[in-house]
């Protein structure tokens, strides 16, 4: 792949994808990392709007918007950017200079002629922070990651210590492992137990062996697909829907607290009478109502009833319990 062809393709990749790192992009692309970051320089200076950031929740990241959207090229100026890429002195010298410099407006939404020299705008990284962090996480793993990733890449059967969500002690198991995968700024351990995939989630996993047994994945399945699986397993239909009125000055709290749990939000948002919003929360089970009582008066379940006597019941037991002296 030439470079201007490859500058097209990366631009295309970092459209896909809210954030992605590097080595992924040269993983993708067949080069280099030295290459890509080269490559991702050569898109800043004319005036894409990538952005980089270095450390552990790093990466490397087109800002969203309609800015640098390869649909709206033309299927000339396309062909053009590939065979020239950035550089409008190959593209005047192939007569296509016009094309180029159309194309490049379009990427970078620049509508008026670039500023003089001593007018030049901030640099991005002088207007733009991205902190990949998910809020008030402490929750980090405890276990040397990069061990693990060493060890599943042998291929081979792990018996794990791993204590489930609510669990009051871990519990060993024997796992056939895919890979980690990252979500949420949270790491996974993908693998099936007993011939069924599961997520462990890497600050509950305690420790780990590998044995000398290979892995017994299931016919045709690989880590995407899996990590796909469970996700819309985890976040698909099928579930228990809770309809709740929030107060609307609660709603942007409940939005990041409850993210893509939440199903539907009435009336777009506007409150009623009362004040209140109605929304729409999914989870896995009734129990997962439980979530909804950090909310505490801000917030009250209405269906299905089981879910309402559920907090009624939780709500009763706090009362009882912070009613007494300690």
């Amino acid at each position: 792949m030439s470079r201007p062809q490859r500058l097209i393709e990366l631009l295309a990749a970092l459209q896909a994808r809210p954030r992605t790192t590097a080595e992924e992009l040269a993983g993708e692309l067949g080069v280099s990392t030295r290459t890509v970051l080269r490559d991702v320089r050569a898109l800043v200076d004319a005036g894409i709007p990538v952005f980089t950031e270095r450390g552990k929740y790093g990466g490397i990241s087109l800002l969203p918007g309609d800015q640098a959207d390869l649909s709206k090229l033309t299927t000339g100026e396309a062909d053009l950017l590939r065979a020239v890429g950035l550089d409008l002195d190959r593209a005047r010298q192939l007569g296509g200079e016009a094309a180029a410099r159309s194309a490049l407006r379009k990427l970078t939404s620049r509508r008026q002629p670039p500023p003089a020299r001593d007018d030049l705008p901030l640099a991005l990284t002088d207007v733009i922070a991205i902190d990949n962090r998910p809020w008030f996480e402490d929750d980090v793993p405890l276990i040397d990651v990069a061990g693990l990733v060493r060890d599943v890449r042998t291929a081979k059967r792990l018996r794990i210590v791993y204590r489930r969500s609510g669990a009051p002690s871990a519990r060993e198991s024997v796992v056939d492992p895919y890979g980690l995968v990252q979500r949420g700024g949270r790491w996974y351990l993908v693998a099936d137990h007993d011939g069924r995939p599961r997520l462990f989630a890497l600050t509950r996993l305690q420790r780990w062996v590998v044995l000398d047994e290979p892995r017994r994945l299931r016919a045709g399945a690989d880590l995407a697909g899996t990590a796909r699986e469970l996700a819309d397993a985890l976040e698909g239909a099928g579930r228990a829907v809770v309809t709740a009125r929030v107060d609307a000055g609660s709603l942007d709290l409940a939005r990041r607290i409850l993210g893509a749990r939440i199903r539907t939000v009435g009336d777009a948002g506007e409150p009623g009478e009362d004040g209140r919003v109605e929304v729409t929360v999914a989870y896995g089970g009734i129990d997962g109502v439980r979530q909804l009582l950090q909310f505490g008066e801000h917030i009250e379940v209405v269906a299905p009833e089981a879910a309402r006597r559920l907090v009624e019941r939780l709500a009763t037991g706090l009362a009882r319990t912070h009613s007494e002296t300690p």
